[in-house]
């Protein structure tokens, strides 16, 4: 039987404008960094993706080297949108980018003209469409003029291969520049996907929030779980069938110190006494700025997106709230 969305899927979810566009956001977002790949579960897959939509998550967010393998993620949610969403690709926000190695020699990467065009392309084959609503350059590259790079997402969106323009982890003063260029080539940029989380604020330092504020940008937040160290996963001590367990690429054992396992301890304290899970309190954490759109969240099951959903009823923090996440992180404002 094909899918049929919920009828309610936009009742409880609340949109966000990107900046000073007309896009609006889900305060979540579906990222299909991990678990879309070549060896992960297709039904699996599916059922994340319905388990999203149903509840109002609108946009699903890849990139040209999403998997394992590079570009599985793009054929797998490809087959999806072919087999159960193709009724409900205009209620959908589909994101994807450009910037990180692809194929061999010198025009699989970073942000020359031929490399983001050719990349764009591919993905859109991939996926079975004609159009993403976002393209993004995945990353800054200092070997490549800034204005190449803003003119292939130009020509991204004016061929009508894209409907907006992104930059993903772009600092504060490039970010600026960039757009600077693009507003006078009449090119809709509308978002920066940066990493951010209670620990890691490097964006607080870089003033990226106040450069989004001026520029007329919007903020998605990757890693706001910081891999998963911000979810009641390793309170106890360190799971075999976990990241860190696993030995996967992007969360170590030693990223997981006696001093840190402390701080994840405090903050559940802080979150129970807000009525949270840890993940619930992290995301709710990163939302609590006005420049942020939207913040993406990975899952690995249908019931991980319908808990962090919960977010949606959070209370607003107090002042004493943030207070005692700054002292328990350290951070100093």
């Amino acid at each position: 039987m094909p899918y049929l969305a919920d009828e309610t899927r936009y009742q409880d979810m609340v949109y966000r404008t990107s900046g000073k566009s007309g896009l609006k956001l889900p305060l979540l977002s579906l990222g299909l960094w991990h678990n879309f790949g070549t060896n992960d579960d297709y039904q699996n897959m599916k059922n994340m993706c319905f388990a999203a939509f149903d509840r109002g998550v609108t946009h699903f967010d890849l990139a040209n080297n999403y998997g394992p393998l590079p570009g599985s993620a793009e054929m797998n949610f490809g087959r999806i949108l072919r087999e159960e969403f193709d009724a409900y690709r205009d209620e959908m926000i589909i994101s994807t980018k450009a910037g990180y190695t692809m194929w061999p020699g010198p025009y699989g990467d970073w942000g020359s003209r031929k490399y983001m065009l050719a990349s764009l392309d591919q993905s859109l084959k991939r996926m079975g469409l004609s159009y993403v609503d976002i393209f993004y350059h995945h990353r800054m590259d200092k070997n490549t003029p800034l204005e190449e790079s803003m003119l292939a997402l130009d020509t991204a969106v004016k061929s009508g291969r894209a409907l907006y323009a992104g930059l993903s982890n772009y600092d504060s003063a490039t970010a600026r520049e960039a757009g600077a260029i693009l507003k006078e080539l009449h090119c809709p940029f509308v978002i920066n996907q940066v990493r951010y989380s209670i620990f890691d604020r490097h964006i607080e330092a870089d003033k990226l929030e106040q450069t989004a504020e001026e520029s007329g940008f919007g903020i998605i937040c990757f890693s706001p779980l910081a891999q998963g160290l911000l979810t009641d996963r390793y309170l106890g001590g360190i799971p075999a069938d976990s990241r860190i367990g696993k030995g996967g690429p992007f969360l170590k054992r030693e990223q997981l110190t006696d001093e840190k396992l402390g701080q994840i301890r405090a903050l559940n304290e802080v979150a129970l006494s807000r009525g949270q899970s840890l993940s619930e309190l992290a995301l709710s954490w990163v939302l609590r700025s006005r420049q942020v759109t939207s913040v993406l969240i990975g899952a690995s099951s249908p019931e991980q997106i319908v808990q962090n959903l919960g977010i949606l009823q959070a209370p607003a923090f107090t002042a004493d709230e943030l207070s005692r996440i700054d002292a328990i992180t350290g951070a100093a404002h």
